[in-house]
This record gives structure tokens, sequence and C-alpha cells, in this order.
């Protein structure tokens, strides 16, 4: 596979996404959300928010939905180990 191909594949592939959501219409944004292709790992109904896996090129797809307020992706932070030196 190609340098470039690798980079679309990686594009294109599942990301991690927390969405905002308007909390008077969780229900119909949760499935409207899954029929576009969003894998729902987590509901907070009460707080409007809303996570999951979604294709990268889908996000925009995903912004659009009515009720959607904010969609961003996930960030993992890595923290060293107690014992590490400072950098």
């Amino acid at each position: 596979m190609s340098e470039d191909a690798m980079g679309q594949a990686a594009r294109s592939g599942p990301v991690g996404v927390i969405l905002s959501v308007d909390p008077d219409r969780f229900a119909q944004v949760v499935e409207a959300a899954r029929r576009i292709g969003l894998t729902v790992t987590g509901e907070q109904q009460i707080l409007g928010s809303l996570s999951g896996t979604i294709a990268e090129d889908r996000i925009p797809v995903l912004e659009a939905v009515d009720g959607v307020e904010a969609v961003d992706r996930e960030q993992i932070v890595r923290l060293p180990p107690p014992d590490a030196p400072i950098q």
C-alpha cells in the first residue's frame, strides 16, 4: 500500500467523537446519528452528551444533524509514569 493510500485509509477510519446535543431532541439525534454511521458507545441524556465512533469522513454529515450542537474528536492524553524524569 502506498503512503498516500495509507494516509487515506487512516483519515477515513473510525475515530472517537463526543457530541453535544439538544437534550430535548436526544432520542431523535441518537437515531439520526446511528443512521449515518455512528457506533454509539455512551449516552448521557441528562447532560446532552453522546459518545461513539464514526469514519472521519462522515464527521461533517454528523455535524449537520439537526440537534447536534458540537462534535469533538476524542483526545487521548498519555502521562509519563510518576517516577519518570521531568522533560
